[in-house]
C-alpha cells in the first residue's frame, strides 16, 4: 500500500440543529487502500460520506480528497471520486448503456474514450448482454454492478461505497464484493466502504468504528480483534445477574449481556474455564470458548450490537435528504 495520504480529515463536525451526527472525526487514508467504517445506522457514516463527496458542508473542521478541499475546491473532488449510494440513483426508465452514456456526458468524457469505457465495464461486471436492457428489468444486484460501473466510468482516484450491499441476499453480497475486489486489484483504486457487515468489514486493510457520531477504534481488523486481549467465553445460566456478580467478585472481569448469556473476554480462556466452572455457584447451562470476532470488539467498544439499532436502514439518510428539502 503506498504511503500517500489520499483522503485526509481534521476534526470534521456536522450538526444538524441540536443534534451532533458526526463529532469531530479525524483519519486519513492511504492511496490504493480499502477502508471501512462499521457502526451501525445513524452512527455518522453516511454523513462523513456525504461531507467528503461535497454533498454536505461540514460545521467544523477540515477534510481534503486527492489534495483537495472538500468546501472550497468541490468540483475537483466531484472529478477525483466515484459513489455508490445506498439507494438506487439509475434512471429505470433508460437501458443500462444509456444511464452510463449520460453519466459520460455529465462528466465530460470523451466521445472518442466513452464507447471503449462502457464496454471494458460492462465486461467487468457481467452487464454486457443486458446493455440494451431496461434498467427496470435488473434485479437488486445487477443494478448494484451497474451502478459501480457507472461510478468508475471517469476513472475516478477514490470509489466510495456507502452500504453497498444493504438488501440484498447473501449470495449476491459475494457476487458484488467480487467484482469490488476485482475492480481495486485491476485498478489500485482507493475503496472507501461504510457497512454494518461484519464480513464487509473484515476484507478491509483498516477499520474505523464509528458509534454516536465519534470513531472509537482504528486498526486492522486483525489488531482489532487482538484488542479484547485473548479468548471469549459465553455463559447461559438461568440467573444472569447473580452469575455475573459472581464474574466481577471472583475473576474480575466485566461481562456483557448478549443473546440469552453472558460474554467476556479472557487471557488463556481454556485454562481458566476448568477453575471458573469449579468456582461459581450458579448452575451453568450452557459454555462456549471461542476466538473474538469484529462483533466482540464493537459490544465491548460500544456496550451495544450493531443490529439493534437496524430498525430502520434508511434513517439517516432520509433525515439528511428532509433537512435539505426544508433549506437547514
Amino acid at each position: 500500500m503506498s504511503e500517500q495520504r489520499i483522503i485526509e480529515v481534521d476534526s470534521l463536525t456536522r450538526r444538524f440543529d441540536s443534534h451532533t451526527a458526526v463529532d469531530s472525526v479525524s483519519f486519513s487514508v492511504a492511496e490504493g487502500e480499502l477502508f471501512a467504517f462499521l457502526g451501525p445506522n445513524g452512527a455518522g457514516k453516511t454523513t462523513t460520506i456525504n461531507m467528503l463527496c461535497t454533498l454536505l458542508t461540514p460545521t467544523m473542521g477540515r477534510a481534503t480528497v486527492n489534495g483537495y478541499d472538500v468546501v472550497r475546491q468541490r468540483s475537483n473532488v466531484r472529478r477525483s471520486i466515484g459513489l455508490v449510494f445506498q439507494d438506487s440513483t439509475l434512471d429505470e426508465h433508460l437501458t443500462a448503456e444509456q444511464n452510463l452514456r449520460f453519466h459520460a456526458y455529465a462528466y465530460r468524457i470523451p466521445r472518442a474514450v466513452t464507447e471503449q469505457r462502457i464496454n471494458e465495464l460492462l465486461e467487468l461486471v457481467e452487464l454486457s448482454d443486458r446493455r440494451k436492457s431496461s434498467v427496470r428489468s435488473f434485479s437488486g444486484g445487477m443494478k448494484r454492478r451497474l451502478e459501480i460501473a457507472r461510478g468508475l466510468l471517469h476513472h475516478p482516484r477514490v470509489l466510495f461505497l456507502d452500504e453497498p450491499t444493504l438488501g440484498l441476499d447473501p449470495q449476491t453480497r459475494r457476487h458484488i464484493w467480487e467484482h469490488i475486489l476485482r475492480l481495486r486489484a485491476q485498478h489500485g483504486l482507493t475503496i472507501f466502504l461504510t457497512t454494518h457487515y461484519m464480513d464487509e468489514a473484515e476484507v478491509a486493510g483498516r477499520i474505523g468504528i464509528i458509534d454516536h457520531g465519534r470513531i472509537v477504534a482504528m486498526d486492522t481488523p486483525d489488531s482489532l480483534k487482538d484488542t479484547l486481549g485473548g479468548d471469549v467465553i459465553t455463559i447461559e445460566t438461568r440467573d444472569i445477574a447473580a452469575l455475573a456478580t459472581e464474574l466481577r467478585e471472583k475473576f474480575h472481569v466485566e461481562p456483557i449481556y448478549k443473546e440469552g448469556g453472558l460474554t467476556f473476554s479472557v487471557h488463556h480462556g481454556e485454562k481458566l474455564l476448568p477453575r471458573l466452572l469449579r468456582r461459581v455457584d450458579n448452575p451453568v447451562a450452557s459454555v462456549s470458548l471461542r476466538r473474538p470476532t469484529l462483533e466482540d470488539v464493537f459490544i465491548q467498544l460500544t456496550g451495544h450490537e450493531i443490529r439493534e439499532q437496524e430498525a430502520d436502514p434508511m434513517s439517516e439518510a432520509r433525515a439528511f435528504m428532509s433537512r435539505r428539502r426544508r433549506g437547514r
